[in-house]
């Protein structure tokens, strides 16, 4: 096994590593340079198998233990960033306009790239690691696009296992619960139609504006009055579109409204559509309106397994202490596409300390490279808790 000093210095490494992919940030599936740049980092560390091209950009590697036969298991990073203009004047900078790494996945391949070193170099387990970084998580689900590719049939993964860093949570700390860990997230876009007409003639319209402003009242009832108060839910509009600044002598024909709904429970989840259905047509009908709805399923909860989620905070427990790992945390109204992994096989996302940085998808946010030997030595114990020799 190399001593804590090799650790440390992959990790100092990593974070050079982590600063050139913040530089460079892509989008969804064209990430042609960062998978590149871990295709490299990857072969030339040794792998026994590199993969390119797995959901377009998608990138694994297969690193097998010198001790024998044993289970594999496979470890996720992503590896896009967000349509965002970054706002921390910081050397690493992004360097192009309107990208920025926001939510730390070049933290999280740097982490992972880190870890596939590691266990090149020591091997000490007994079975297979295969270590997964995947792109257009940031709405693309490029997970469920790998699994119908066939990674985890290809690469006879049996668990999964996820990492994401947490703002607010201190550096050298980690954090998961059994069951739901993540929320599910749908949007949706309702396009309110009625008839325009004169500012100074309102009765002559189907005024869309007004009825717009009656449905983002209309849809808070849902999660206040329609929804049992213990059970988890989010309605939030966040766009509305309609008129023209130049004319606001003008009532629109149109508005547009749109936004998001989180849930944890999947009853909850199809009840809640239905409502929204049912609210949205009703309250454009009061005001003999019309409106169309397109309604767009996201990422499904993110449910980490209950004995996996055991085994993620012993290994947790061996990096930071016990008292640095909290094994109940709250669920949080996020969303994640590794979710499609763990319906597929059993595994859990832990949540990562970033410290006291800006929050996630925010334009001064940074991945904190002091989390980066925590996680990397999570990555490590994980494998030593589940391919260690029997006995």
């Amino acid at each position: 096994m190399p001593t804590t000093d090799t650790i440390e210095a992959i990790a100092e490494e990593a974070a050079q590593w982590r600063r050139h992919l913040h530089q460079n940030p892509e989008l969804l599936f064209d990430l042609p340079k960062t998978s590149a740049f871990v295709t490299e980092k990857l072969k030339s560390f040794g792998c026994d198998e590199v993969v390119t091209g797995i959901a377009r950009t998608g990138v694994v590697a297969v690193v097998k233990g010198r001790l024998g036969e044993g289970r594999t298991i496979g470890l996720r990073a992503d590896m896009d960033a967000l349509p965002m203009s970054e706002q921390t004047n910081l050397p690493h900078a992004s360097k192009t306009a309107g990208q920025m790494h926001a939510c730390g996945h070049d933290g999280h391949t740097a982490m992972l790239l880190a870890t596939a070193r590691h266990l090149v170099s020591a091997r000490d387990f007994a079975g297979t690691v295969v270590l997964i970084f995947q792109p257009a998580e940031e709405g693309g689900a490029g997970g469920r696009v790998m699994i119908e590719e066939g990674l985890l049939e290809r690469f006879g993964i049996e668990e999964v296992f996820g990492m994401h860093n947490e703002p607010g949570l201190p550096v050298g700390s980690f954090a998961i619960r059994p069951g739901p860990m993540l929320a599910a997230a749908d949007r949706f876009v309702v396009t309110l139609r009625g008839k325009g007409a004169h500012a100074a003639s309102p009765h002559e319209s189907r005024d869309p504006v007004l009825v717009s402003a009656h449905l983002v009242t209309a849809l808070q009832s849902i999660a206040s009055r329609h929804v049992d108060p213990f059970d988890p839910v989010v309605v939030s509009v966040t766009y509305i579109s309609g008129g023209n600044a130049a004319a606001l002598n003008v009532i629109p024909e149109q508005v547009v409204v749109g936004g998001t709904i989180r849930t944890v429970d999947p009853a909850t989840r199809k009840a809640i559509e239905q409502r929204f259905r049912v609210i949205v047509a009703n309250t454009a009908r009061l005001f003999e309106a019309q409106a169309e709805i397109d309604w767009r399923p996201g990422y499904p909860v993110t449910v980490n397994d209950p004995e996996m989620t055991k085994v993620a905070i012993t290994a947790a427990s061996h990096v930071a202490g016990s008292e640095r790992v909290n094994g109940n945390c709250q669920c949080t109204m996020g969303a994640e596409d590794f979710s499609y992994m763990l319906e597929k096989r059993p595994g859990a996302i832990i949540w990562l300390g970033n410290g006291d940085s800006a929050g996630l998808h925010n334009p001064a946010y940074d991945f904190n490279d002091g989390a980066i030997l925590h996680g990397v030595r999570y990555w490590t114990a994980l494998v030593g808790e589940r391919l260690a020799l029997p006995g």
